[in-house]
């Protein structure tokens, strides 16, 4: 069966009918918004189990709610996983996920192609003694070479933000597996539809909710998920009070309650509906952008006033063989750099259709210049590292009709003549 079919489901019917297959008041069809913070108990006995975990239900809406949660085993679902911590945000379940499982002294490597804020919360996180090492990690044996005793995590994307670098998703899998390392999975540039990292030996896949899973632009919000294929019990930092269950939720259970409680990124339950509500369509928007992606790609790579185009479904792409064989598509995003002669702020101000906007994942295509926006803090000579230049311009494709997308991009190349 393959893996976006489970239970003789697919992919989409399993999304939109997992709500009402659990239960839900009244009949609805969708988990109704609980904005209630606290939760009562006629017998004081039952309040304590909960809060001990010998019994489940809920505490305080900071850890958990019946929205949250409904949204919770959904993306457990779509990912293949044995459960899922939702956060506010992305870079909340990024940092609450490390600050949960990592100490200071401990050995992160790291890729170097990292998302900017990513990449600033590594440098926060090394400020505070935990080592990092970033190297390239679209080679597995890059990743060996930077180990040390004292690793404990591995972290990559699938496809890096914005030149579209593809990580070695299964040789760093295999990697890990044999090292006894934890290796995350920031899915969010793929999605669950595109690529499920528990497929390479992922430990915990990160999806930030607020770019194609929710994917309308309107709602904030980060997970985690575990694949189940880690051995928690070889994991030297799970604190004594959290090993009373099955070594198989000790992780799960760590970054709930050091992370999750005591950092506090909570995922409001208007947002978790939001979101839950939203990736209903993910199959279908996906592959609407992804389709759009190519056909802008195959536009802009014969341009003459194009330098450089970045899209793993592109042939000269040199990870394309890679993104091919692994990812359903090749993703909704892409970069290109601009003839440096042209003035990049001219050209994006001619775009009609087409948003300057820094988020990405969203139904509308957007567009930003990359070195000016979202990498401006790392500085030029970090910048010069990643090979980001000036004239790089990043694109989320959205779901507009194809031929108004390359019409769009065609008028404003042709105005810069």
């Amino acid at each position: 069966m393959s893996s976006e079919q489970r239970d003789g489901v697919g992919f989409t019917t399993r999304i939109l009918h997992s709500d009402r297959r659990d239960g839900i008041e009244h009949g609805s069809l969708h988990k109704p918004v609980h904005a209630s913070v606290a939760y009562g108990y006629d017998d004081a006995r039952d309040l304590a189990a909960v809060f001990q975990g010998r019994q489940s239900g809920y505490s305080y809406g900071r850890q958990s709610n019946p929205t949250v949660e409904a949204l919770q085993r959904k993306l457990s679902g779509m990912e293949g996983g044995i459960g899922t911590i939702a956060f506010g945000t992305g870079m909340g379940a990024i940092g609450s996920m490390l600050f949960a499982l990592l100490k200071r002294g401990d050995h992160v490597v790291s890729s170097s192609f990292l998302f900017g804020n990513t990449n600033s919360l590594f440098a926060s996180f090394a400020g505070l003694g935990l080592e990092v090492s970033f190297v390239d990690a679209t080679e597995a044996d890059a990743v060996a070479a930077a180990l040390r005793p004292e690793t404990r995590l591995v972290f990559v994307e699938t496809i890096a933000n914005p030149r579209t670098q593809v990580a070695d998703l299964e040789g760093i899998g295999t990697l890990c597996r044999d090292r006894g390392l934890i290796y995350v999975v920031d899915n969010t540039m793929t999605s669950p539809w595109l690529f499920q990292p528990r497929t390479v030996g992922a430990s915990l896949v990160v999806n930030a909710l607020t770019k194609y899973i929710a994917g309308h632009g309107s709602v904030l919000g980060g997970a985690v998920t575990d694949t189940g294929l880690y051995d928690w019990s070889r994991f030297p930092n799970i604190f004594e009070g959290y090993r009373s269950q099955p070594p198989a939720q000790w992780g799960l259970q760590q970054i709930r309650k050091k992370g999750l409680r005591d950092f506090g990124a909570s995922l409001a339950p208007d947002a978790a509906q939001l979101v839950a509500l939203g990736a209903e369509t993910l199959a279908l928007r996906m592959d609407r952008a992804c389709a759009n992606a190519r056909a802008l790609a195959a536009m802009l790579d014969r341009h003459p006033r194009v330098d450089q185009v970045f899209y793993p479904g592109l042939a000269g792409h040199p990870q394309h063989e890679r993104a091919s064989r692994l990812l359903r598509h090749p993703g909704a995003l892409l970069s290109f750099e601009l003839d440096p002669a042209l003035d990049l702020f001219d050209f994006l101000n001619r775009l009609d259709v087409v948003v300057s906007s820094s988020n990405l994942g969203d139904n509308r295509t957007l567009a930003i210049p990359v070195a000016h926006t979202i990498y401006h803090e790392m500085g030029p000579q970090r910048r010069a590292s990643m090979g980001i230049r000036d004239s790089l311009i990043r694109v989320s494709v959205g779901i507009e009709d194809a031929e108004d997308l390359l019409a769009d991009f065609g008028q404003a190349l042709a105005a810069t003549d």
